[in-house]
């Protein structure tokens, strides 16, 4: 059974969130190793101001697939560039990093450590309430203190690798080169809405959704990418089927580094987002702004949901990790049942 047949039933969780309110609209998005693909949509791109419908070609702001898709990507071309290794420490591109202490700690961190969140840098900082200059903001994330904690998910590790990624190449994140239906400067008219910002005073719509990464000057290492479902599907393909990166890019990020991370992704284990019925060699990773990505390397097989759950507004209960589980399981259990083509 093809999957245009089967994206319908793949879909019916996150269209019941959509009749129930609890999310304005998504878009569902499978493909295979083989390069079979199929799209599903409902709801609205926006619902304030006005309601717009979604499409197939609505752009979403991805959030922290920022993350994997652009600077887990672009950390791993550099290394099969021969730029740098992954166990290279962060200052062999960034020597100011903490440049008044010589043993400080963050001097010895390195590109596989903050790809897998295994650093003492903190979940997360505010620095859009510290001003809105970016070089400014750059340079505090270099040179604070960051007190000592355990791992964890860490969105300061990937600011500093977006900076990293600016030293080696030269250009700004938001001016670097990037494949076809993604963009950090998107067409507002053709983007999904997300939140009704109280620090900005307006919805907003083809900016970046994060605080931080709106200060730092619309992209950073860890959100600012736009992109489309035939984008994100495009690039899950591209890992599916080796194309996208070296055979030893490939493995690093289906390797585990910790009992949950891989370099730059997340891997399964129960309770994850992508439900339960992935198998053990899948990789996915998560949005704050509603998006996800997961690639099942065992099945050969990929999905994304993108929705805009925080329009208008990130305080409510928009169900979230239930949709997400619920459509892995449903996508998984559909591909597992049908009958070879």
């Amino acid at each position: 059974m093809p999957l245009k047949t089967l994206i319908e039933q793949a879909f019916a969780p996150a269209a019941a969130s959509v009749r129930d309110g609890n999310i304005p609209g998504a878009v569902l998005g499978i493909v295979t190793a083989d390069g079979e693909r199929a799209v599903q949509w409902a709801g609205h791109a926006q619902i304030e101001p006005e309601r717009e419908p979604i499409s197939r070609e609505t752009w979403f702001d991805l959030a922290s697939l920022t993350k994997v898709i652009f600077t887990t990507t672009r950390i791993l071309q550099l290394v099969e560039a021969g730029k740098i290794s992954l166990d290279d420490p962060l200052v062999k591109v960034i020597p100011d990093l903490r440049q008044y202490d010589m043993n400080a700690a963050e001097r010895r961190l390195t590109f596989r450590q903050c790809l897998a969140h295994q650093t003492h840098l903190p979940a997360v900082e505010p620095l859009y309430t510290y001003g809105q200059d970016p070089e400014t903001l750059r340079a505090f994330i270099l040179q604070r203190v960051w007190q000592p904690s355990p791992p964890v998910y860490s969105d300061i590790n990937f600011k500093m690798l977006g900076i990293a990624i600016e030293r080696i190449t030269g250009q700004k994140l938001i001016d670097q080169p990037l494949p076809e239906q993604f963009s950090f400067r998107p067409d507002p008219k053709l983007c999904a809405a997300t939140e009704r910002c109280t620090w900005r005073g307006r919805v907003i719509r083809g900016e970046v959704h994060d605080e931080n990464a709106y200060a730092l000057g619309g992209a950073s290492g860890h959100a600012g990418l736009f992109g489309t479902i035939d984008g994100v599907l495009d690039f899950a393909h591209s890992l599916l089927d080796g194309s996208g990166l070296s055979p030893e890019s490939i493995k690093a990020i289906r390797t585990r580094e910790s009992e949950k991370r891989t370099v730059g992704w997340e891997g399964f284990y129960p309770g994850w987002h992508g439900g339960d019925a992935c198998s053990p060699d899948t990789i996915g990773h998560t949005g704050f702004t509603g998006t996800g990505l997961w690639l099942d390397f065992e099945r050969g097989l990929a999905w994304s949901l993108l929705t805009n759950r925080v329009h208008p507004s990130r305080h409510k209960d928009s169900g979230i990790l239930s949709l997400r589980r619920a459509t892995g399981e449903q996508v998984i259990a559909l591909i597992d049942r049908r009958q070879p083509l």
